[in-house]
């Protein structure tokens, strides 16, 4: 391995303060996973003087962990280390929503292994030894590359005027009154705040609120504040001036400007950092704001829609929520039952979802299946219920879902209603239920999140928490 001329990778004194001050002060965040100690440790030494956020490990396990775990941008992978190669490492977190850009490394490079790397999604490919400047300048591009993947996912997703579904199907009374509540409050500009626990359809509240008011004409864009690093957060939201910090060579629009005359739906909203939180106060108390690295204010017409499924009240007290931001979103507030608590509408969603999974079958629920659906507690709500019965009519057989096409658990799905001396707490129906779902996706990871209606870093999280072990010869 050489280093460039007249710098070393120890001296940060070698970097230029501008080259330090990545996107105005948010570093690149870097995964190295380098099993040669002293090659990892000069290659980390090098990086962050160079001002990269850099994260290194020794083996491939602990490479998978952590880029589960957290955020990067860019991932230098060796191929061969212990426990799981580069390679398979790359295969898997390719199945991650908005993975790392991947940059392979290798110290016996061949034409086969950097094929096989490119097939997988590798950014590139590079063969020790290597010049460290080659090495910077290939995590800034893969980087770029990252961000433009972003920027276009955001533009198609976020920016929408032509709404996915907004009926809520109920039978439950205090329900149907909160439906009649947004019906009535839809027309006012005034902040809302909806709370529930995750997958009770906070999401389509906040669309009947735009769809009913007098904004529906305009675009409805939404932000999950928990799926956002903190420190892109501020530009996100309210974007950047050309020049702002190196690299922002154009001027970028933020969601607050993109939906001018519309709905800004801000999901999760108790995860915004209080420097964040500041700016959106102020930007809905005035409707202007400064864009990141700006001095001529911009004035939007925006209504903001929030959700959280944490206390925000709790937050507040303790210092990470600010006061005057929840009483400002909280002018108006829609409180949202977990399933479980409105059984009666069990079967009534899950003929309708089956309904709509069934194409042009006609498909009906057997009684113990609908049994084993109302016995069941449902810790992922409605989203969890309909990513059930979209398994079921996959499986079903002569028009009929049975019990045994349920993935929830053994127990859950006996003909028998269980006595009190056998019901289980919520937390060992939900281990029992992610066992199942595990095994049903052979623990391909990212189906049984998308099954689970969790995302695939909580799904990682819940492993850990009750201990599961991959069964050999399943995918990592």
């Amino acid at each position: 391995m050489t280093l460039p001329s007249g710098s070393s990778a120890m001296s940060p004194m070698a970097t230029p303060a501008s080259t330090r001050a990545i996107e105005s002060g948010t570093p690149i965040r870097v995964l190295i996973a380098e099993d040669e100690t002293h090659l990892g440790t000069i290659l980390e030494q090098f990086l962050t003087a160079r001002g990269f956020s850099v994260r290194i490990v020794r083996d491939g396990r602990a490479a998978l962990e952590q880029l589960r775990t957290e955020n990067f941008d860019v991932a230098l992978l060796d191929v061969v280390m212990p426990e799981v190669d580069g390679l398979e490492v790359l295969r898997l977190i390719r199945e991650e929503p908005l993975p790392p850009e991947v940059i392979v490394i290798t110290g016996n490079g061949t034409i086969e292994t950097a094929i096989a790397a490119l097939k997988l999604g590798a950014y590139d490919f590079l063969s020790k030894p290597y010049r460290m400047a080659e090495i910077e300048a290939l995590v800034r591009r893969a980087w770029e590359k990252r961000m433009l993947a972003r920027d276009n996912m955001h533009m198609a997703s976020r920016l929408q005027r032509a709404m996915p579904s907004t009926s809520f199907v109920t039978h439950f009374a205090p329900l149907v009154a909160v439906l009649s509540m947004v019906e009535k409050i839809a027309p006012s500009p005034s902040p809302v705040l909806i709370s529930g626990e995750s997958g009770t359809g906070k999401d389509v509240i906040a669309r009947l609120l735009h769809t009913g008011s007098a904004r529906a004409e305009g675009p409805f864009v939404d932000l999950n504040c928990a799926a956002i690093a903190e420190s892109l957060m501020e530009r996100e939201l309210f974007g950047v001036e050309k020049g702002a910090f190196p690299g922002a060579e154009q001027r970028r629009i933020g969601l607050f400007e993109l939906a001018a005359g519309g709905t800004l739906y801000l999901d999760n909203v108790g995860d915004l950092d209080l420097k964040v939180q500041g700016k959106l106060l102020r930007a809905l108390e005035s409707g202007t704001f400064y864009r990141v690295g700006g001095a001529q204010k911009v004035e939007v017409d925006v209504r903001v829609v929030a959700s959280s499924t944490r206390d925000l009240s709790r937050m507040v007290q303790a210092g990470t929520f600010r006061d005057d931001l929840l009483h400002r979103i909280n002018t108006i507030r829609i409180v949202l039952p977990p399933l479980r608590e409105r059984a009666v509408d069990v079967p009534l969603l899950a003929q309708h979802f089956l309904g709509t999974f069934a194409n042009t079958r006609a498909l009906r629920l057997t009684d113990e299946a609908i049994g084993a659906l109302e016995r069941y507690r449902w810790p992922g709500n409605v989203r969890e219920l309909r990513n059930v019965m979209e398994r079921a009519a996959l499986l079903a057989t002569n028009g009929v879902v049975e019990a045994t096409d349920l993935p929830l658990g053994a127990d859950v799905g006996a003909g028998a209603r269980p006595t009190s001396a056998s019901v289980l707490s919520l937390g060992e129906l939900e281990q029992r239920h992610i066992a199942d779902v595990l095994e049903r996706t052979n623990w391909h990871q990212g189906r049984a999140a998308e099954m689970l209606g969790i995302s695939p870093k909580t799904l990682y999280r819940k492993i850990r928490e009750y201990g599961f072990k991959r069964p050999s010869g399943r995918n990592a």
